[in-house]
């Protein structure tokens, strides 16, 4: 099988257009739709359904993709690791981290590693914790700094970083003198959440099934400092990590919670059976270490 037409196959699963992949791929629509008849003859069957001019992947086409990112991880990761045995202070880390932690955590983990391997590059991704944990079981992504654990048990997990969970109020809400709250505190109130998707809400809606809240939700965002800004506009409540210091907004109070399990476990998270480069490791070891001088 050509590892050329696996790469063509893989680029033009993830782009349907094949006149786009052509012209990313620096070649011509004849060319790839060779590559792509001469792919499918050989596997024995069809990998796409034609669809107005579009490609849409077929059972047989996602199987095969599956298999196909696979097989260029290990490929790449082979062609890393051949490099870094020959100069191991070079390669590449591709790193994932949530948005949450993008001003503090991730460049702290970069910045104290590039101190003692200052040739290693890093490609970064960022984004929430099921698109980090899907990227990583699908081969995209080395690791990824997210939370909380992931339940796909393809994932291994270090945990890096707890953090407090709060109750975010405007300043001139009934709970706003308080030091702390329990979740159930809030009950009445409209909240403000992340979508279904995300980690912390996730955690969330555990709070509240525990202390029995069934919380009326005035809106949904994708970012936790949108979350805040709305909590302190007064348009609900809302739950978010302890916010670094400077970074909490002046409008708003952040009451502890003081609830069971109510924190945010951050770690680093990579495929358990994906074969590593010596830089990949080198930067796992030095994060379990805590050489980055921990939080």
């Amino acid at each position: 099988m050509n590892l050329a037409d696996v790469e063509w196959f893989v680029a033009l699963a993830e782009t349907p257009h094949m006149t786009q992949v052509a012209e990313r791929l620096n070649t011509t629509q004849p060319t790839l739709s060779r590559s792509l008849a001469r792919l499918e003859h050989q596997i024995g069957a069809p990998l796409f359904d034609r669809v107005n001019r579009r490609l849409r992947l077929n059972p047989s086409g996602e199987v095969l993709l599956r298999h196909a990112r696979r097989s260029l991880l290990e490929l790449r990761a082979a062609t890393e690791h051949i490099r870094s045995l020959r100069d191991p202070e070079h390669g590449t880390v591709r790193l994932g981290f949530l948005h949450s932690v993008a001003t503090w955590l991730a460049p702290e983990l970069i910045r104290g590693f590039r101190a003692r391997a200052p040739q290693v590059r890093f490609a970064l991704t960022q984004a929430a914790t099921y698109e980090l944990e899907a990227l990583v079981a699908d081969g995209m992504v080395d690791l990824a700094v997210t939370g909380p654990r992931p339940t796909d048990e393809s994932l291994a997990w270090h945990p890096i970083h707890t953090e407090q969970l709060c109750l975010v109020v405007p300043r001139d809400h009934r709970l706003a003198d308080r030091r702390s709250v329990g979740i159930a505190d809030a009950a009445g109130e409209p909240f403000i959440l992340l979508g279904p998707d995300f980690g912390l809400r996730r955690l969330t809606d555990d709070l509240l099934a525990h202390a029995g809240v069934e919380p009326e939700i005035a809106f949904e965002s994708a970012e936790i400092a949108t979350m805040e800004s709305l909590a302190a506009a007064g348009l609900g409540v809302t739950v978010v990590p302890r916010p670094r210091p400077h970074r909490a907004d002046p409008n708003a109070a952040y009451l502890p919670l003081t609830d069971d399990d109510a924190q945010r476990v951050l770690g680093l998270i990579w495929r358990a059976d994906q074969p590593e480069s010596p830089v990949m490791r080198r930067f796992r070891a030095f994060v379990a270490a805590e050489e980055w001088g921990g939080l």
